[in-house]
């Protein structure tokens, strides 16, 4: 940090003060006598209070992970401030980032640094730098300051927000135990029907009822209670539309990112595996697996991914799907590859829907210096496109519902859910 420098106060002081006092004496004022011995004393209080050491300032952040819209103290902390007494911070404007006090400026005595903090509030995903700012220190009576010094931002890993429940069974559930309800026969708690009593059935399960009434020991059946998959294919070959934050408009990479960490959040939080498979652009995959650890992985993949180009050739996409796995492909169908797969799946059994992400005001692209006619005029006839692609994928049985949140796919589940399973992929 750089070393003390005197304040404009400090200066003013010294200089209006002396000749205030030389005025006095030539002129024989003592009005002016009076008038320049406040200032003259403020200075000379300053330079009695003359600042020996040079403090030094860094920051810290309360958290490393963070969900969009959350806020983070940004703590400063002063070192060697002995001869500190009010500490000056300002925050440099970063987009997506907002920061309590509004106007991103706090001055207090450096005894209150721990009572008032400034607060930073990430307002969209992805790794960002958050906490830039400018940091001044000023000596007891203004008369020294030191700075303003630039304190680096630090990085923060921001996880989408999650605005999906849903109460629809998965479809067609092959795994080993879990909280959905299987179309096979075994140990669980919803009612399959009342049969004959076998060698080898569990005795506490004989219907009391039944049996003395034929005559014959009767057991009442159960549903068995397994987990399910789900593979979470998500297109990364361009964004459309404009991004405004958690506050905001949704561009079609917003809506895609946080409804895969939305269908993620709540499949872990009924038992069920979980996969990210992304397509085009730069990510991650995240194998299948359960649990909260691996949920945390999942999310801190979708917070690293970049869009590629919407423009690359992209044949048939391979996904390897296992038995009682659901696979949903969030993509806003501009690519043809997206739909291609979608329908070489449903036609294999595979239960799969996919979610439109394209936002519900069209995401036209920017038209930058071409011409904004022709862009408009292009961007139309690729959606007229779009509309043959949703027909098509409807016409061969593959559910294509947009993203609205809370709900928005219940009723395609349900509608799987009531299909005959079909093989595995």
């Amino acid at each position: 940090m750089p070393g003390w420098e005197p304040t404009g106060a400090l200066v003013r002081g010294v200089v209006v003060g002396l000749l205030g006092l030389g005025g006095a004496v030539v002129w024989g004022e003592p009005a002016l006598l009076l008038l320049s011995l406040g200032p003259l004393l403020v200075a000379v209080a300053g330079v009695v209070r003359r600042p020996r050491r040079t403090p030094r300032v860094w920051a810290s952040l309360g958290h490393g992970l963070l969900r969009e819209g959350h806020g983070a103290e940004l703590t400063l902390h002063v070192a060697d401030g002995d001869d500190v007494e009010q500490v000056t911070r300002v925050v440099k404007p970063t987009a997506y980032e907002d920061v309590s006090p509004h106007d991103g400026r706090l001055s207090v005595r450096r005894e209150d640094l721990d009572r008032l903090q400034l607060v930073v509030s990430p307002r969209r995903w992805g790794a960002r730098t958050v906490g830039e700012e400018e940091v001044g220190c000023f000596s007891p009576w203004g008369g020294y300051r030191c700075g303003p010094v630039d304190v680096p931002g630090r990085i923060l890993r921001v996880i989408p927000r999650s605005t999906y429940r849903s109460r629809a069974e998965a479809p067609h559930p092959k795994g080993l135990v879990g909280a959905h309800r299987s179309q096979q026969v075994g140990t669980g708690t919803e009612l399959s029907g009342i049969r004959a009593f076998q060698p080898g059935d569990r005795l506490r399960r004989i219907n009391w009822r039944v049996s003395v009434r034929t005559g014959d020991l009767h057991v009442t059946t159960t549903r068995a209670e397994q987990d399910a998959g789900l593979l979470l294919v998500v297109d990364l070959f361009g964004e459309h539309g404009r991004s405004g934050g958690v506050d905001g408009p949704e561009s079609s990479l917003d809506l895609t990112v946080r409804a895969a960490a939305s269908l993620a959040e709540h499949a872990v939080g009924t038992g069920d595996r979980v996969a990210l498979r992304p397509i085009g652009g730069r990510a991650r995959g995240v194998a299948m697996g359960a649990g909260q650890h691996h949920l945390r992985r999942l999310l801190s993949a979708l917070t690293e991914v970049r869009t590629g180009s919407s423009h690359e050739e992209v044949g048939r996409l391979e996904l390897r799907v296992g038995a009682g796995a659901t696979v949903a492909m969030l993509s806003p169908l501009l690519v043809d590859a997206i739909s291609t797969t979608a329908v070489d799946l449903a036609r294999r059994g595979v239960p799969v829907v996919v979610i439109d992400t394209l936002p519900p005001e069209g995401g036209a692209p920017d038209p930058g210096d071409a011409d904004p006619g022709l862009v408009d005029l292009a961007w139309r006839m690729r959606v007229l496109e779009r509309e043959h692609v949703l027909h098509a994928l409807a016409a061969a049985g593959c559910p294509v519902v947009p993203w609205r949140g809370t709900g928005s796919v219940d009723e395609v589940l349900r509608r799987l859910a009531r299909r005959r399973p079909g093989g595995a992929a």
